[in-house]
């Protein structure tokens, strides 16, 4: 039973991360984990110094990146990362760093 989300089809990840995340191979590092779990969508770096990541495709394979990206094996240093979740839009193809 603990396996309906499974069934439930594609989700998206959106997660903020906050830390010193720009300048340092974040974005890079977030796309080559995303393209290995089988996932679309982009790490665009923000305004104001954060990275926000967004990924779509199955949940276990976006739980996985959400645990990399909270993991302390990420370029640069990670202080919170803020998670939400929703059903998948299927707008994008690939993953880009924007």
């Amino acid at each position: 039973m603990g396996e309906s989300h499974e069934t439930a089809g594609p989700v998206r990840l959106s997660a903020w991360v906050h830390g010193l995340v720009q300048g340092v191979g974040f974005r890079w590092w977030t796309r080559s984990r995303a393209l290995e779990l089988g996932l679309l969508g982009h790490a665009t770096n923000a305004r104001d110094g954060r990275v926000h990541v967004v990924a779509e495709g199955p949940r276990r394979a976006c739980e996985r990146l959400l645990d990399l990206l909270r993991s302390g094996e990420t370029p640069g240093r990670v202080t919170l990362v803020v998670e939400s979740w929703e059903p998948a839009r299927g707008e994008m193809s690939g993953f880009e760093e924007r």
